[in-house]
């Protein structure tokens, strides 16, 4: 049966940019994950060869042509092929999304059968912010933010975040097919993209401050409804705009 969005939903789709309505109303349970089909690899061998090794430069040299270059020449190409990558340095930033999201389910695993499905997506979403930190990308984190912020970028870096989104509910065992589905994920995805912003001017000690700016980002969520909100002014995200986007979220600088 499909599932009816309910007036709210249905208010926050329409509030929302034309770009990103399409990943609101999503049919319940649409998306394929890996462990329950058998999905072809989202990359080929010479491409997923070339990101990883550029991936690792990152840390260096930025989400730019020039780790992707290097990349290449480690993997044995003498220069980046236009046809492999031709969006570039967003490639790079969507290869780390794509195989983040995809590995987001070895990273962690739950034992405690008492663990409701709200402890489940925090220690989801820290998790995938971990990662961020693991590949060493935090400090350039901004660089990939502006690139998903350009026109052409968009529709896919939304594309990314309603997977992401989906992927947390569907492994913290969120079975939802009812109009819930859609304002879950919608409000899921808003504080993801809030925190992991602020996650790239947190200097507190292992990111304690981000812990706790998601910890707030959650019970709002639960007090207040829905944080669609979020997800737009990511949208929206120009390098230049992260003080005024984390003074929005109340934060003092």
């Amino acid at each position: 049966m499909t599932a009816v969005m309910s007036p709210m939903a249905l208010r926050n789709v329409l509030r929302a940019p034309a770009a990103i309505r399409p990943f609101l109303v999503q049919s319940p349970r649409s998306l394929y994950h890996s462990y329950e089909h058998n999905e072809p690899p989202p990359y080929r061998d010479a491409e997923s060869a070339i990101l990883s090794s550029a991936l690792a430069h990152v840390p260096t040299h930025g989400f730019t042509l020039e780790a992707l270059s290097l990349g290449a020449q480690e993997s044995g190409y003498r220069d980046i092929s236009t046809n492999l990558f031709p969006k570039g340095a967003f490639d790079l930033v969507k290869y780390h999304l794509v195989t983040q999201r995809i590995g987001l389910k070895d990273r962690i695993q739950f034992t405690d059968e008492r663990m409701g499905v709200g402890r489940k997506v925090r220690s989801l979403v820290l998790e995938r912010l971990r990662a961020n930190v693991d590949a060493g990308v935090v400090g350039r984190w901004q660089e990939a933010l502006a690139l998903m912020s350009l026109g052409e970028n968009i529709p896919r870096s939304l594309k990314e975040l309603s997977d992401l989104s989906d992927e947390i509910w569907f492994l913290a065992g969120d079975l939802s097919v009812d109009t819930s589905w859609y304002t879950k994920r919608a409000t899921l995805a808003g504080i993801y993209a809030a925190t992991e912003i602020y996650q790239t001017t947190d200097q507190s000690t292992e990111y304690r401050d981000t812990e706790q700016f998601l910890d707030r980002r959650l019970e709002e969520s639960r007090v207040a409804g829905s944080a669609v909100g979020n997800t737009l002014q990511w949208v929206g995200f120009q390098g230049g705009a992260m003080v005024n986007l984390l003074r929005s979220k109340g934060v003092r600088i």
